[in-house]
């Protein structure tokens, strides 16, 4: 009986010797140290987005294709990128290379829910466009409104958008110049636009850019990019000129822009400036009934012989210097159809000045 107890012990320990060395491995876990307090202007930026995302959308535009089988005519996604709601009214604010050549789009905000847009009008050469959508209930309130008079080089600012189809992305930075100029897509400068180091990337187009506030001071808009990504330099139309145009957008379905009615030429203008040693911007032609015509202004005219008489030489607009097209443009690009504007010109050697009321037009 003793040998058969010490037998059974070692055959007892035998076995949870084997199943011990058989047993798996355990992971050996660190313990998690407490984080602590975020740091104040972690909290600042966290609260920023959570206010301020409900307000952004995805936008994704729309093409008619017809089947050549069966001749059914289906919507399929043509391009995508962001905006953000304008109003009360359901307005929705984007940029309109994101509308542009499409009938139809769609617009989803934070909560996943989608509805159909309508295009109300677009101005091209701010590059904005307004859409609108019926929301009967649980609409997103929009974004305050800050100013882009005051903003300073170094100020910090948030872009929120949909880069690459991932909605509702988050990215930092500061403002790195400002009143930059930029071709726009239909060859026309866009003038007074922010710079950015904030990453824009593609389909970040029409969405906000934010003051720490989280008030709108711009509308992202473009980047430079060798490589069609963010290299740290984007664009943002400020938000001073989206409060001007996108009104008039909703009333009329267009901007109307400010014009004082004159044509001109650069390169005209340059050859003759310097053939006479002054510096300005020659106006070539004034149209008739506008308010340059009514204060008797004078456009240059061609004489017999071939040469160029010319007439008047806008030097300043309300004091600044113009001596170019896009100078003048630049100008005038800040003010309102009815605002007074002064222009201090030359003819035949002699300075005046002459106030006008813009009116509707493109120049």
């Amino acid at each position: 009986m003793p040998f058969l107890r010490i037998f059974g012990a070692i055959v007892v320990a035998t076995c949870v010797s084997i199943a011990a060395a058989q047993a798996p491995k355990q992971a050996a876990t660190r313990s998690v140290m407490p984080r602590g307090e975020l740091a104040a202007d972690e909290k600042s930026t966290i609260e920023l987005f959570r206010r301020a995302s409900p307000a952004v959308v995805y936008i994704t535009t729309l093409q008619q294709v017809i089947n050549l089988l069966t001749m059914n005519v289906s919507a399929v996604p043509r391009g995508t990128g962001s905006g953000f709601v304008w109003d009360e009214q359901g307005h929705i604010v984007t940029n309109y290379h994101v509308i542009a050549g499409s009938k139809d789009a769609k617009v989803r905000l934070s909560d996943q829910r989608s509805f159909d847009a309508t295009l109300v009008g677009a101005s091209p050469e701010y590059d904005l466009a307004v859409l609108r959508v019926k929301m009967t209930e649980r609409r997103p309130s929009p974004l305050p409104l800050g100013s882009s008079r005051d903003l300073l080089v170094g100020q910090r600012v948030y872009a929120i958008g949909n880069p690459f189809g991932l909605d509702h992305t988050l990215t930092t930075g500061v403002i790195s110049a400002l009143d930059r100029s930029i071709d726009g897509e239909d060859g026309n400068k866009v003038h007074h636009l922010i710079q950015t180091d904030a990453a824009i990337n593609p389909g970040n187009s029409g969405g906000p850019l934010l003051d720490s506030a989280g008030r709108l001071v711009g509308v992202n808009t473009a980047i430079y990019s060798p490589s069609g990504a963010s290299a740290g330099i984007g664009f943002a139309v400020p938000v001073d000129t989206v409060n001007r145009v996108v009104p008039e957008i909703i009333a009329f379905g267009r901007y109307r822009r400010p014009s004082i009615g004159v044509a001109v030429n650069d390169e005209v203008s340059a050859a003759l400036t310097t053939q006479m040693g002054v510096k300005g911007l020659v106006i070539l032609d004034v149209v008739k009934g506008s308010p340059a015509a009514g204060a008797g202004m004078r456009g240059a005219r061609r004489l017999r012989d071939g040469s160029i008489e010319v007439g008047d030489v806008i030097q300043t607009i309300d004091g600044e210097n113009v001596d170019s097209a896009a100078a003048m443009d630049r100008l005038l690009d800040s003010k309102r159809l009815g605002d007074h504007t002064t222009l201090g010109l030359l003819r035949e050697g002699k300075s005046r000045s002459v106030t006008l009321t813009l009116v509707e037009g493109r120049s």
